[in-house]
């Protein structure tokens, strides 16, 4: 959450930024109300308990004469106490699920703006331009006999799948890349649960107004991660850190489920938008000072991984009305779809500042004192980033060249071709 300090003092910036998102400012003028009745309240409750205490410290001097008529006023006070600590204790919940629906305090030179109104930052690659006609990901991928949709779908219902043979090997390849450039950078690589409790979830900013994309499981009072951002961050909840050497980093590997509530049969056909799917994701805690630039590095590696797998892609600043709850900032890379004519996202990186943190109890020593740290994301490579390459990499004669990055981990192959025969893939 915001530190409330800021909305105190610069509430007209808070609502900017809510302009920005195109979400309430109203919503900045009740917390500042809430704010100063919850302070009240709690004024209230804590000079009549400091009332009660002198009165409870008299009783022992008092005469046999004056004691019941004291003791009389004891119980009263005590009643009093109580209901003004009920009191304090309503005005401080209100605050905070005012507070909790204020999204972060974006930072300077986001676009304003809803989904389309982002800001391109730099091409990088150039398109292929095919002299045949162009498949889309699924024919290609059943033509290598590397995914079985039909299955998937048999087994677990609509936007889930197989990944089998080459296909498996293939989402192997890329996430052990990924997680071997992490680790060469400086990431320590963890393999995170996926299913987390309800202040987790609720501290990384994710139940806010999209949390009917989450699944949940009522009976044990746990959520499904839609990714391992979620389990990192909880990671060091309730800690104070050492930063002292730099930022802590670490690379999480997890399956993440998405409920895909919102998508409305928005690419249905293949692996675009899925229930389940595998990720590498960056995580870092690092100081409020140091955010900024620890964001550029983590757009850095992701077009590095970007690069490894030879895909012409983009980069865009996300308008503010497209951020989540917790972004101050999000970059975007989107690869080329060839069968779509369209750019299509397959890295974010968020700067989600002390937000996350706040709300997750986790502080740095520093030089003055404990200090809420910051917190960043990416992602590194996931499941939707063999679209991509088997688009962009496709053959005429429906095999697959393979980026030479990868090669290394599919045993130095450079072309994968197509299913001949009975089901035998031809080396």
């Amino acid at each position: 959450m915001i530190d409330i300090r800021t909305i105190r003092e610069n509430p007209d910036v808070v609502k900017a930024s809510q302009r920005a998102r195109g979400t309430s400012e109203e919503l900045v003028d009740a917390v500042v109300e809430l704010d100063e009745a919850r302070r009240s309240a709690l004024q209230a409750f804590e000079d009549r308990r400091a009332e009660q205490k002198e009165l409870s410290r008299s009783i022992g001097k008092a005469t046999p004469e004056e004691r019941p008529a004291i003791l009389e006023r004891a119980k009263a006070m005590s009643d009093e106490v109580k209901a003004l600590e009920g009191a304090a204790n309503e005005a401080q919940q209100a605050f905070t699920e005012a507070m909790y629906k204020i999204p972060n305090l974006i930072v300077d030179g986001v676009p304003a703006g809803g989904e389309e109104d982002f800001t391109v930052l730099k091409h990088v690659g150039e398109v292929r331009d095919f002299d045949f006609p162009v498949k889309d990901h699924l024919d290609i991928a059943e033509g290598l006999d590397a995914i079985d949709m039909d299955r998937g779908a048999k087994v677990s219902g609509a936007r889930f799948y197989y990944m089998k043979g080459i296909g498996a090997r293939l989402e192997l390849a890329l996430l052990n890349m990924a997680m071997d450039q992490a680790q060469e950078t400086g990431f320590t690589p963890m393999m995170t649960p996926t299913l987390v409790k309800p202040e987790v979830m609720g501290g990384t900013g994710f139940l806010g107004e999209h949390s009917d994309e989450i699944y949940y499981l009522p009976a044990d009072e746990l959520y499904l991660t839609g990714t391992s951002e979620v389990a990192l961050a909880g990671y060091h909840a309730d800690e104070i850190i050492d930063l002292s050497d730099g930022p802590k980093r670490y690379a999480g590997w997890s399956t993440c489920y998405r409920r895909e509530a919102g998508s409305h049969g928005r690419d249905t056909r293949g692996i675009i938008r899925v229930h389940q799917f595998n990720k590498i994701e960056m995580f870092s805690f690092t100081t409020a000072a140091e955010a900024e630039a620890e964001h550029a590095r983590f757009l850095e590696w992701e077009e590095q991984m970007l690069a490894k797998v030879e895909l012409p892609y983009r980069v865009i600043d996300t308008a503010a009305g497209d951020l989540g709850t917790s972004a101050a900032r999000k970059f975007d890379c989107e690869a080329w779809l060839p069968s779509q004519n369209r750019f299509m996202e397959v890295t974010s990186t968020s700067n989600c500042t002390t937000f996350q943190a706040r709300r997750l109890k986790i502080r740095e020593r520093g030089e003055n004192g404990t200090n809420v740290v910051a917190t960043i994301n990416g992602t590194l490579a996931t499941t939707r980033w063999l679209v991509a390459i088997l688009e962009n990499h496709q053959q005429a004669d429906g095999s697959l060249y393979v980026p030479e990055a990868m090669r290394p981990y599919l045993g130095g192959r450079e072309v994968i071709e197509p299913i001949r025969g009975k089901g035998e893939q031809r080396e």
